[in-house]
């Protein structure tokens, strides 16, 4: 067991202590299992089940101190049950299998180590490509607890050097690290940023409004909350806004648990210890969409509305709700909680009042000819376009504002999500063959902007499939991408230079793909779509000549190609 001290003189002064090993899982794990995978204290910028885009955090982001090429170990013996390499997701990724039946994933990676990295690249210049994903078999790649597997970076889709750290059940269900024991000190009590009341009926009321009402908490010290006294009636639920501080880090992080009470007795949890990866998705559900898209913020629903199967989620009796009939006081309470045990409480006095209809606010409800139900599957014409919605596609039934105009088509807001893809088809058979193969889909902005949306075409229909409700409408693109040499110069030595760099772009419709070979012989190249760099490696040991005659191909995706083609030199190895 290895401890690390940190003392940070500021304001206040911070113990920081750190426990490497895990202690008892009960079954899942074994005593003093896993061992930290990093060499540093660990500090946290992400937690398990943090509340990210269309789903939620599968584990522990680790901080490297801003920095690429840290030492990543194996935090327990086993070996390379699996490698993957993306430009997006966990960018260069490898998982380890132990005996004790569990999975460790080290995310974002830089490089892996050099026995790790010869084998993949064999299989990257076997299949000539940059991304690809094997599973080596047990005796191919073991690896003992405290050896370098790799070093760590910012590959994929991470948004800044760090790793990303999972462990994961048989089943391959990413588990709370921090439930083996990784000790990460915190003695600060979540923060509540929103406090929020619904209406979930259309007979239900709260001091006369109807729909979302923000409340206004009033802080009684020492992190308890309470709220003037509300005047409620019918079926109501209530939902934070919430997030942790961790010591030495200033950045935010996911809560580890939420309950609520009624008078008392325990009514709705909300546990971020295990999920699976195919239920992530329904995040949607469990948060306001509609508010986290039009405020950036997202409120957590402490109650559960149909079409939410989320296992972390447990309630007694009502699915969190509150059934306000009779005119009697309650007392509604809100603890929520980190993985540290720090805990913020809210207390809500509620008075059930029923008011009469003509003193109740009640929003004007949408109601169009395009009416979806949720558990059925429909389809839409409108012009030359088609619309296809799968049943389960939304969670609610809910009427569609579909509108078709002259050069695009308003499929209803994004503020509505969508748990399935929907298709849409445009009739093209008015446009010439020459046009229809430079033409795609794209999604409008508000602001007008066009992204390309992946298009698969037929001679006469096009079609899209996204979970994205908005403005969609056809492009062009005639221009091929761009191609930049970042240290490469015609006919000069490159003896010196451990990489080959240049920089594409596709303005338009984005890089599909890549290919590069040095006098007729392919080499790979790694492409960091986060900064438009393709970069060859010189140790891979592909470039063997003097003279060597470099060709660059890239291609867009309506197919648009540009080819950069030059010389340059190298000592050849005596």
């Amino acid at each position: 067991m290895r401890i690390f001290y940190s003392i940070f003189f500021f304001s206040l002064t911070l113990f920081f202590c750190l426990n490497t090993k895990a202690q008892s899982t009960g079954s899942a794990g074994k005593e003093n299992y896993f061992e930290s995978p990093l060499e540093i204290p660990l500090i946290l910028s992400g937690t398990f089940g943090e509340l990210r885009s269309n789903h939620f955090h599968s584990g522990l982001d680790l901080k490297t101190h801003q920095r690429i090429g840290l030492n990543v170990l194996a935090s327990a013996s086993g070996y390379v049950s699996r490698i993957k390499i993306s430009h997006f997701g966990y960018g260069k990724a490898i998982y380890i299998k132990h005996p004790n039946g569990l999975t460790t994933v080290y995310g974002h990676l830089n490089k892996f180590a050099p026995h790790i990295q010869k084998y993949i690249r064999k299989v990257q210049y076997k299949k000539e490509q940059y991304e690809v994903e094997v599973f080596p078999k047990a005796n191919e790649l073991p690896v003992e607890q405290g050896e370098l597997i790799a070093l760590s970076g910012n590959s994929g889709g991470s948004g800044g050097p760090h790793l990303h750290f999972e462990i994961r059940d048989e089943a391959q269900k990413p588990m709370n690290a921090l439930k083996f024991g990784f000790t990460v000190p915190d003695n600060h009590a979540p923060l509540l940023e929103g406090l929020y009341a619904y209406t979930l009926d259309e007979n239900s009321h709260i001091e006369s409004q109807q729909g979302r009402i923000q409340l206004r908490p009033i802080h009684k010290g020492n992190h308890r909350y309470t709220t003037e006294p509300l005047q409620a009636y019918g079926k109501i639920g209530f939902g934070v806004i919430s997030r942790d501080l961790l010591n030495n880090a200033y950045n935010k992080n996911g809560i580890y648990k939420i309950q609520t009470y009624l008078n008392g007795e325990k009514i709705f949890t909300a546990s971020f210890d295990i999920f699976s990866f195919a239920e992530s998705r329904y995040i949607n559900r469990f948060i306001d969409y509609e508010f986290y898209k039009s405020d950036k913020k997202k409120i957590q629903k402490l109650f559960i509305e149909k079409n939410n199967p989320l296992s972390l989620l447990e309630h007694a009796g009502n699915n969190g709700l509150i059934n306000l009939e009779e005119e009697l006081d309650y007392n509604y309470k809100i603890i929520i909680t980190d993985f540290a045990n720090n805990t913020t409480e809210i207390t809500l006095p509620i008075q059930a009042k029923k008011r009469d209809k003509k003193e109740i606010k009640t929003p004007t409800p949408l109601k169009t000819n395009y009416l979806v139900k949720a558990n059925h599957a429909i389809a839409f014409e409108e012009g030359i376009y088609d619309i296809y919605i799968p049943k389960n596609a939304l969670y609610d039934d809910t009427y569609l504002d579909i509108k078709a105009e002259e050069d695009y088509i308003k499929i209803h807001n994004d503020k509505t999500p969508l748990h399935k893809n929907f298709t849409l088809g445009i009739d093209v058979s008015g446009y010439k063959t020459e046009d229809k193969e430079k033409m795609y889909i794209a999604r409008l902005t508000d602001w007008g902007k066009a992204y390309y949306v992946k298009t698969y075409k037929k001679p006469n229909r096009f079609t899209i499939r996204t979970r994205t409700f908005g403005k969609y409408t056809l492009k062009q693109d005639w221009e091929g991408p761009k191609i930049e040499p970042v240290n490469f110069v015609n006919k000069k030595w490159m003896s010196k230079e451990k990489v080959l760099q240049f920089k594409i772009e596709d303005e338009l419709t984005n890089i599909q793909a890549y290919r590069a070979t040095v006098n007729g012989k392919f080499i790979l190249m790694e492409y960091d779509y986060k900064t438009n760099m393709l970069t060859h490696y010189f140790e891979d040991g592909a470039v063997v000549d003097t003279e060597n005659h470099l060709q660059l191909i890239v291609i867009d995706n309506v197919g648009n190609s540009t080819t950069f083609e030059g010389i340059f030199y190298r000592k050849t190895k005596s």
